[in-house]
């Protein structure tokens, strides 16, 4: 009798150490099949464009503006987004410079900043993600998604990587 409450004693105690261990607080953070939290890297703003460092991307046949990417501003950093310095022409002879983020992961972009015509940088006053749409018109988000940055919702590998599909002679990724 005696050995049997002893290895029933012994048993609940095997197991309440096993339970214990197991739901430790703090585990949750090497294991795979919990995502960790996502937080952006600090950014540096990089120097106003290069004329030949930008490179055009092809939207549709109706796009009346004009949009570039400066190869040299490109990033695809360990949090997860690509940044990349965006310049926009527009058929008056006005033109746009922002410095931009993607998330692949969740199909998402925002406005660093904004050039001024002195080369200098206006930080953005929202700072918040917003959803990439396919629109129709000026869809410019939706093509550096979908053809450049994140074929398949998948992150492009490296900067060379992203250069060479925007200069049409590679692909970001082993897509079909």
């Amino acid at each position: 009798m005696v050995a049997t409450v002893r290895r029933g004693l012994l048993l609940l105690c095997g197991f309440l150490l096993c339970a214990s261990v197991w739901a430790a607080p703090g585990d949750d953070e090497d294991d795979a099949y919990f995502p960790k939290a996502w937080k952006e890297l600090d950014i540096e703003l990089p120097p106003p464009p290069v004329e030949r460092n930008l490179q055009p991307i092809y939207l549709n046949a109706v796009a009346r503006n004009q949009f570039l990417v400066d190869t040299e501003s490109l990033r695809v950093d360990a949090d997860g987004v690509v940044r990349y310095m965006l310049v926009v022409l527009t058929p008056g002879g006005a033109r746009n410079v922002t410095y931009e983020g993607m998330r692949c992961e969740t199909r998402e972009w925002r406005v660093y900043a904004s050039g001024r015509s002195d080369g200098s940088w206006s930080k953005a006053r929202r700072a918040e993600w917003l959803p990439i749409r396919d629109e129709y018109v000026n869809r410019y988000h939706a093509a550096l998604f979908l053809d450049y940055f994140c074929v398949g919702g998948i992150i492009v590998d490296n900067v060379e990587a992203a250069r060479k599909a925007l200069r049409g002679t590679g692909k970001p990724l082993s897509t079909p």
